[in-house]
């Protein structure tokens, strides 16, 4: 890396000798390693390792980025003459810069984001042996649709010409299962899955094949609700979606648009004053934390709902010049596209009532655990989705269902939304569950 960092440097001490007003480099090496078995037969493996730079220059306000896997000093001088070639007859966009130089920044180092652990084969074929056992050998369970575990390990590095050096690494493992229950035209699937920043974190092969295994059986036999406007309760593994739609709803480049349903939103009370949503970058072995954005902005949390406020936009440094504001440090980008605004570890924090609480007094609802298919309007906030799931009946869940859409509008769903207690940090965006307080259900 030591050698990577030099030749970085070099390559933008070059764009800069070429003409450049002003440049920045990033540089990201992948290497991920997958193997999937069905039926106790190997289906798939796959191993790459990729290196991949991306120089952007600036030349006033026009800009231009290119891309190349490999670090040849010898290619320097082309490579930063066809970027600025590039830049020259690109129309100007005067919100496209690099951060003002500053003082260097003392950016977080006990992030816990790399572990160097290299499963062998023999380890990652066993686990995925077990899993797929453990979930066959529940009664009931009739196939196995694949058990597969990955890893994976990335390198960046983000030089500017204005004096901004970091660099970082990540990890993470992941597995996953899905299994089929029953036969013929009844039968039912569904998975279990987990990825972690460390190896010893993830869950256990005999754990993620039962759960798979048990959310299948529970689904033998569903029944199509009825039509109606019900209380609906999203269970944790799909109630991030919500939060999904927010974070893209309140993106800087589509509020700077004007084509999010929540462009007036900002100060606003958008959601119950209990709802309080985070974005933390900082969030210790966090499967998108970082020490920095993509701009060189050291990351920080920013709470983006306090009390049911909306209090921030995302923004990178363009959509926080077009909104005349100061970036948050969420800009993202891959080395051969531009900076664009998106979100981290993102999450409601708890609410005050368990699950058992939150759904003591729906005497009719349902719980949804899959959703399929989406029908969401950005400008609108509309809002319809395939779901299965589980009756809920005198607070308690029931009957399988399935084969129904559940529709309304992200605004009065957001207004609506009630919190449970038992938050756990599984996934890039997290939610306790959740329930809205009524939907449309389109059934039999």
């Amino acid at each position: 890396m030591n050698t990577s960092l030099s030749l970085l440097a070099d390559l933008l001490k070059t764009a800069q000798k070429e003409g450049a007003d002003r440049a920045d480099i990033l540089f990201i090496q992948t290497q991920s390693v997958s193997y999937q078995i069905r039926n106790g037969k190997m289906e798939e493996t796959e191993s790459s390792e990729q290196n991949e730079i991306g120089l952007r220059v600036f030349l006033g306000k026009k800009s231009a980025i290119i891309s190349t896997t490999e670090l040849k000093p010898d290619e320097f001088p082309r490579l930063a003459s066809q970027a600025l070639a590039m830049a020259k007859v690109l129309p100007e966009d005067k919100f496209s810069d690099l951060l003002e130089a500053s003082s260097p920044q003392r950016l977080s180092k006990n992030l816990e984001l790399f572990d160097p652990t290299l499963p062998t084969n023999d380890n990652i074929l066993a686990y995925i042996t077990e899993m797929e056992e453990q979930a066959l050998a529940q009664k009931g369970i009739t196939n196995s649709n694949g058990s597969s575990a990955a890893y994976g390990k990335s390198h960046i590095i983000l030089l500017t010409s204005n004096g901004f050096k970091g660099e970082y690494q990540h990890s993470s493992f992941s597995a996953g299962i899905s299994v089929v229950a029953g036969q013929g035209p009844t039968m039912q699937r569904d998975y279990a899955t987990h990825t972690t920043t460390f190896y010893r974190d993830l869950d256990t092969a005999k754990s993620l094949g039962l759960q798979a295994a048990q959310r299948a059986l529970a689904r033998l036999n569903p029944k199509k609700p009825r039509t109606a406007n019900l209380p609906i309760v999203f269970d944790p593994r799909i109630a991030g979606s919500l939060l999904g739609h927010f974070a893209s709803a309140i993106k800087g480049n589509a509020i700077a648009r004007g084509t999010s349903f929540l462009k007036q939103a900002l100060g606003r009370t958008i959601f119950p004053k209990e709802v309080t949503i985070m974005d933390d970058p900082t969030c210790k072995k966090g499967l998108r934390s970082r020490p920095f954005d993509a701009e060189g902005v050291k990351a920080a949390p920013l709470t983006l709902v306090e009390e049911g406020t909306l209090q921030h936009w995302l923004l990178d440094i363009r959509s926080a010049n077009q909104l005349n504001l100061p970036t948050n440090g969420r800009a993202s980008r891959s080395p051969s596209s531009p900076p664009t605004p998106t979100h981290t570890n993102l999450y409601f924090k708890n609410g005050s009532h368990s699950r058992t609480d939150l759904m003591a007094d729906i005497k009719e609802g349902i719980y949804i655990t899959e959703m399929m298919g989406s029908a969401i309007n950005g400008l609108t906030g509309d809002y319809s989705r395939g779901a299965s799931g589980f009756m809920i009946r005198n607070g308690q869940l029931a009957e399988p269902v399935a084969e129904f859409t559940i529709a309304g509008n992200l605004n009065d769903m957001f207004a609506n939304i009630g919190l449970a207690n038992d938050l756990e940090f599984r996934y890039g965006v997290n939610s306790p569950t959740l329930r809205v307080h009524s939907m449309t259900v389109a059934g039999a």
